[in-house]
């Protein structure tokens, strides 16, 4: 049974998701600290703070639906800084691979949500 957005599944993965993220960051380089590193930061942990955000306005279906749109839309930032972090050889092509796999079936999780959140 489902009482909270901790409950959701989609919620834990991508809040560990996020959490691996941010160990991964904090080993670039110094240089990054500000830029690249926050930047990744910040979008993977936006992915579960939206759907905490959004599941306390679950009654309004269309609110929350927003905020399952939002959490989606930070997962390909995710992937597009990962792709720069790939390119600026800060991670290896495996850990690239592994994260974008990771926010590709989280992204799918989250669009099964969208539709069918009033099953959950």
């Amino acid at each position: 049974m489902i009482k909270s957005f901790w409950d959701l599944e989609v919620y834990q993965r991508t809040y560990q998701l996020a959490m691996e993220i941010s160990t991964i960051a904090k080993k670039f380089p110094k240089v990054e600290a500000y830029s690249l590193a926050s930047q990744i930061i910040r979008s993977s942990r936006l992915i579960a703070t939206n759907l905490s955000e959004g599941w306390a306005r679950r009654t309004y279906e269309n609110v929350f639906k927003q905020f399952i749109i939002n959490s989606l839309g930070s997962a390909s930032e995710t992937q597009t800084w990962l792709d720069v972090a790939l390119n600026c050889e800060y991670i290896t092509k495996e850990e690239h691979q592994s994260l974008n796999q990771e926010l590709v079936a989280r992204g799918q999780m989250l669009t099964q949500l969208h539709k069918k959140w009033k099953t959950i």
